[in-house]
C-alpha cells in the first residue's frame, strides 16, 4: 500500500509539473505590454577616434619668483618687530629694530671726528690768511729792499706750508666724513625694512634674541609672480626648450592651468636622477610652497575620448549613457583613463561611432526610448 501511493503522489507531481509551463505561457499570451518610457531632453554626441597627447607628469613646487630672506647684517639684540607671518608690506615697510651700541658708539665718534676736522679747517684758513697777509706785506718792502731776501723767502715758506696745511685739512675732514657716512650706515643696519613689497612668509626671531651677522630674520614674498619649480626626468634634457608651453595642474584648484617654460637647469642630480624646470605660472590666487604638476607632451596616440559631462560614478563603477540605433537608451559599464581638458579617455567599453550622452544624464532611464 506503502509503495502505491508513493507512485501515485510521484504521478501528480509530475503532472503539475507539464501543467505549470501551459498555464505560464498562457499567462505570458494574455498578459498586457507595458508602455516604454520616453525621454527628452537628452544630449548625444558621437564616438570618434581622436588624437590623444602621450604626457609625461613632473611633480614640484610653487614658489615666488622674487622672494627676499633678509638677514642681520650687524650684531645686536631684537628691540622690535613690526611684521608677523601673513602680514602684507610696501616696499620701505620697517620691520625690525635691532639695539646695536657698539654701532651706535662708532656712528657718534665718526660724527665727532667730523666736527674735529671742521675745526681743523678753520685754523689752517686762519694760518693760510695770516701767512698770505705777512708775505704780502714782505713782498712790498722787499720790493723797497726794506727786507733782505732771507726774510722774504722765509715768508714765502710760510705762505706754501699755510696752503698744504689747508689741503691736509681738507682731506682730513673728507676722510671723516666718509668714515661718518660709513659709521652711519652700519648703525643704520639697525632698522630693517623690507626690500620689496609683498608678504611676510617665514619670521625666524622674536624680540630679545641676539642676532649675528648673516643670520635669518624675517622672509618676504613678492606676490602675484610665481613659477612652479619641477623635477624633471633625464630622459627629457634636450627635449624640454624654453620657450614650451605646458599644462599645470596645482593641489586645491579643480581646473588645469598653463604655464611656460623660463628656464632649465641641465645640471642631471645624481641621487634622483632629474633635473629643473622653472614654469612661469599664469594663474590667479596661488600661493607659495603649494604642490604642483605639469604635463610635458612626449608624442601622441590614437584613442577615444569623451566629455567628461557624459561619465556616471556610481559607487565602484563608472559608467555612460548610451543610444543605440533604435534611439534606446542603456548603461554601459567603461574604463576610463587620463583626463584631457573638459575630456577624459575611455579605455574600453565604447566603440567609434557609438552615441553617448553628454547632457541630461540624470533623466536617463535604462530601457527608454530618446526622443
Amino acid at each position: 500500500m506503502k509503495r502505491i501511493g508513493a507512485v501515485v503522489a510521484c504521478l501528480m507531481f509530475i503532472a503539475t509539473l507539464s501543467v505549470l509551463p501551459g498555464c505560464s505561457e498562457k499567462m505570458k499570451e494574455g498578459a498586457i505590454p507595458q508602455d516604454v518610457p520616453h525621454v527628452k531632453g537628452l544630449s548625444t554626441e558621437k564616438v570618434t577616434e581622436s588624437d590623444i597627447p602621450e604626457l609625461l607628469e613632473a611633480v614640484g613646487t610653487v614658489k615666488s619668483k622674487n622672494t627676499a630672506l633678509i638677514a642681520a647684517r650687524i650684531s645686536g639684540i631684537v628691540r622690535t618687530i613690526s611684521a608677523k607671518e601673513g602680514d602684507r608690506v610696501a616696499r620701505g615697510k620697517h620691520l625690525i629694530t635691532l639695539e646695536a651700541n657698539e654701532s651706535s658708539a662708532a656712528a657718534e665718534a665718526a660724527s665727532a671726528a667730523v666736527e674735529e676736522a671742521r675745526r681743523g679747517i678753520d685754523e689752517a684758513l686762519a694760518r693760510k690768511k695770516l701767512a698770505d697777509t705777512t708775505f704780502d706785506r714782505f713782498h712790498k718792502l722787499y720790493d723797497e729792499q726794506a727786507v733782505t731776501r732771507q726774510e722774504f723767502d722765509g715768508r714765502q715758506t710760510e705762505k706754501e706750508l699755510a696752503a698744504q696745511g689747508l689741503a691736509r685739512a681738507e682731506a682730513r675732514l673728507a676722510q671723516a666724513r666718509g668714515n661718518a657716512k660709513a659709521a652711519d650706515a652700519v648703525a643704520g643696519y639697525a632698522k630693517i625694512a623690507a626690500p620689496i613689497a609683498g608678504i611676510v612668509t617665514a619670521k625666524a626671531v622674536d624680540v630679545g634674541m641676539t642676532v649675528l651677522p648673516g643670520m635669518p630674520l624675517i622672509t618676504v614674498e613678492e606676490e602675484g609672480n610665481y613659477r612652479l619649480d619641477v623635477a624633471v626626468p633625464e630622459t627629457m634634457l634636450g627635449r624640454v626648450k624654453i620657450g614650451d608651453a605646458v599644462r599645470v595642474a596645482i593641489e586645491g584648484s579643480d581646473a588645469e592651468t598653463s604655464g611656460r617654460v623660463v628656464e632649465v637647469v641641465p645640471t642631471v642630480d645624481p641621487m634622483s636622477r632629474t633635473f629643473i624646470a622653472k614654469i612661469d605660472l599664469a594663474a590667479k590666487g596661488l600661493r607659495s610652497g603649494v604642490y604642483g604638476r605639469a604635463l610635458f607632451a612626449t608624442g601622441k596616440r590614437k584613442g577615444v575620448l569623451i566629455p567628461k559631462s557624459a561619465v556616471v560614478e556610481r559607487g565602484a563603477l563608472t559608467l555612460v549613457w548610451v543610444v543605440d540605433k533604435e534611439h534606446r537608451v542603456g548603461m554601459r559599464l567603461v574604463k576610463t583613463g587620463k583626463g584631457v581638458a573638459d575630456k577624459v579617455e575611455i579605455l574600453s567599453g565604447l566603440s567609434a561611432g557609438e552615441l553617448v550622452v553628454t547632457a541630461g544624464v540624470e533623466k536617463a532611464v535604462d530601457g527608454a526610448k530618446a526622443e
